[in-house]
């Protein structure tokens, strides 16, 4: 799998069938994972800490999927087995049809409460 649109989707998809082995398969061996609680994670760290996540989600909703070059954008809604709803953002580098990189910036629930007022702090 070379197209990297097609590649980030069918990571997505193996996140949702629970399918490891189909995931591997997709993450390079030099993988390295970034959020807002992991500092660029290597590939057995990721499996053994975010892996097990993939038990409380049921799919994932593409809001925004661009491709540029070998990186893709993602901003998607995720729905959680047995109700709720989150929404992230991902920027997913790939190489030589394989992702080597995952920068999460971490969304909300939704629907979220907004403060009343809006945001004050400008």
């Amino acid at each position: 799998m070379t197209d990297a649109t097609a590649l980030v989707r069918a990571s997505y998809e193996a996140y949702v069938r629970k399918d490891r082995e189909a995931l591997e398969a997709l993450i390079d061996e030099d993988f390295h994972f970034s959020s807002p609680l992991d500092n660029r994670i290597d590939r057995a760290t990721y499996f053994a800490r975010c892996w097990p996540n993939s038990e409380g989600i049921s799919g994932f909703q593409f809001i925004h999927l661009v491709e540029l070059g070998h990186i893709v954008f993602v901003t998607y809604e995720g729905t959680r087995q047995g109700g709720g709803r989150f929404r992230n953002t991902e920027v997913v580098t790939t190489r030589g049809g394989r992702i080597t990189e995952v920068e999460v910036y971490f969304g909300w629930s939704i629907p979220h409460p907004a403060p009343e007022g809006g945001f004050t702090n400008l």
